[in-house]
């Protein structure tokens, strides 16, 4: 059975950006919101399910070994692979927030082991070297990202693979969404609050701390913490901007049915609105 770890991260001690990062998934009906985005049609889902794929990919060359997920938020990863790979990990997962953790252990009760604890990226509770293979799916984006890489390579052994993801800012789908159409979701809801729409159904989006870091600049970071690329990935391609993807992908499941398709090492690498690098700890 999966066992809950107790460490919590002192929040008047973190920076406002940080605090406002941990407030997002501080309880359980945001946890469940945020597993609950993995299923259906829409964007979420779409992306989800992309950067699921992608690594998986980059995982059929690892034969297993001691595994860690930080920032496993409700546990989907934990559960894919427990279910695809029984018997390969050993596999350790932790978040910052309690609520994401506790809904893990709900999301893999029945699918295998895995130890579960609290913790934050930055400050990992795990000897050096403890693991064969450290993953940070959708979590360098709210994070120190360079006090993150080198935890994640202090955490894994010499030679150890360490998987990161993260969103691509300079894609046509990522510079839209946050140079024109988020700030105009924003001026809407402000407009509503002028005209008296009552607040429930005004428009608007709330900040998300969210720090993307182009490939170039990611890789150097890694460089500089001692791990060596081996791999990029790009995933969750699209053409389609904001909205249009939200009604226009509703229509096709070429996405869910055929994820090979959503990801690309080559030229279509530009419309991915994320991406993916793996890369190995520097032996000795």
């Amino acid at each position: 059975m999966p066992r809950s770890g107790v460490r919590r991260s002192d929040r008047a001690a973190l920076s406002p950006r940080a605090q406002a990062v941990a407030a997002q998934y501080c309880d359980a009906a945001d946890a469940a919101g945020y597993a609950a985005a993995y299923d259906g049609w829409g964007p979420s889902a779409r992306y989800f399910q992309s950067r699921l794929h992608a690594v998986q990919e980059v995982l059929r060359a690892c034969p297993g070994g001691d595994l860690l997920d930080a920032g496993c938020g409700p546990g989907m990863f934990v559960r894919q692979v427990l279910g695809t790979r029984p018997g390969d990990f050993r596999i350790t997962a932790c978040d910052q927030s309690q609520a994401m953790v506790d809904a893990a252990a709900a999301t893999i009760k029945d699918a295998g082991d895995a130890e579960l604890a609290v913790a934050r990226i930055e400050d990992l509770p795990f000897p050096d070297g403890r693991f064969d293979v450290a993953l940070a799916m959708g979590v360098l984006e709210y994070t120190d990202a360079s006090c993150a890489l080198r935890e994640l390579a202090r955490v894994v052994r010499p030679g150890g693979l360490v998987i990161v993801t993260m969103l691509n800012p300079l894609s046509p789908y990522r510079l839209f969404e946050w140079v024109v159409y988020w700030p105009m979701v924003r001026l809407l809801g402000r407009v509503e609050r002028l005209l008296g729409v009552p607040m429930g159904r005004r428009h608007g989006a709330r900040r998300s701390g969210i720090r993307a870091i182009p490939q170039a600049r990611l890789r150097r970071l890694m460089h500089d913490a001692g791990l060596w690329t081996q791999e990029v990935v790009n995933y969750d391609l699209t053409p389609l901007l904001p909205p249009l993807d939200k009604v226009l992908r509703r229509w096709t499941r070429q996405w869910r049915d055929r994820p090979e398709k959503t990801v690309s090492r080559g030229a279509r690498g530009w419309m991915g609105t994320a991406y993916l690098v793996a890369a190995r700890r520097a032996p000795g």
